[in-house]
């Protein structure tokens, strides 16, 4: 498996000690501080996203302001949910939210960030605040290597191929029961290629998911004769464990991750346990 993009060779870091968690994606960086990030450490930390999709960085005890003011290096913040709630506009912090006996994780399914949506999340910077004594972990699955994995043949087909991806189907559809045909209307489903190319690296992932993604169609718009059967197999590839990282959870534990690159599973198995994490997203556009 590839690590890098085509042409690209691995960087030399300066600003900090970087210690891969697999071969192909995942690392934990050491030696620096998130709490006041210049602009030369900031291109190294850009770079590093680049090459190993998932960042790694413990002990770090920062608050949601310097959180945000870190996310916001890579672009404006979003609250990333369905209906961006009112005075988010210009969000500045990280948003701090919880898991317990009453709001219960629903993470725990493989799935990129608002794939619903024209533009995606660039990134997610997530950090722990308060974790459960055991379980919690988040997982991470390298959708360029599973897309450098598939047959020849099937991707030649896919190339030509684009996927429908409807946020009614996952987790919101319960929340929003009894709203679907108000909010169907107001955030109305994406087409994005099978095949995309990342923004910035061009590389090509597979851009399909478990929690967002309703059928493959061809150039025409029109669903594939095979569109289930073979819609099931591409979202399986995310369960490959050589695509793998996972991370184990400490407080002042941050991970930033490619939402362009990655899905992600969040490992709801601490239940009754607190789970306290503050998040910034970064908006795609």
């Amino acid at each position: 498996m590839s690590r890098l993009p085509g042409g690209w060779v691995p960087y030399r870091f300066e600003r900090f000690e970087v210690s891969p968690v697999t071969p192909a994606i995942g690392a934990e960086l050491s030696g620096l501080s998130l709490e006041n990030v210049d602009d030369d450490l900031f291109v190294e930390l850009d770079r590093a996203l680049l090459e190993w999709k998932v960042l790694i960085v413990r002990d770090q005890p920062i608050d949601v302001a310097a959180q945000g003011a870190l996310a916001l290096r890579w672009g404006p913040l979003t609250d990333d949910q369905l209906i961006p709630n009112p005075g988010t506009a210009a969000l500045t912090d990280a948003i701090t939210f919880e898991r317990n006996d009453t709001v219960v994780g629903l993470e725990n399914m493989w799935h990129t960030d608002g794939t619903f949506r024209e533009h995606p999340p660039v990134c997610t910077i997530l950090r722990a605040i308060e974790i459960p004594p055991v379980g919690g972990d988040t997982l991470f699955a390298d959708m360029a290597a599973a897309w450098d994995n598939l047959d020849p043949e099937l991707q030649n087909r896919l190339a030509s191929l684009s996927a429908r991806h409807d946020w009614s189907i996952g987790a919101y559809a319960d929340k929003y029961g009894d709203q679907l045909d108000e909010l169907r209307s107001e955030v109305p489903p994406a087409i994005h290629p099978v095949a995309r190319p990342h923004p910035r690296t061009g590389r090509l992932t597979l851009f399909v998911n478990a929690g967002f993604t309703t059928e493959l169609i061809d150039g025409d718009e029109s669903p594939v004769d095979d569109s289930d059967k073979l819609l099931d197999f591409l979202c399986r590839q995310a369960e490959i464990p050589e695509y793998h990282c996972r991370v184990r959870w400490t407080p002042d534990t941050v991970v930033i991750w490619d939402n362009q690159a990655v899905q992600h599973y969040g490992a709801n198995d601490y239940y009754p346990a607190r789970r306290v994490m503050a998040r910034a997203s970064v908006a795609g556009g």
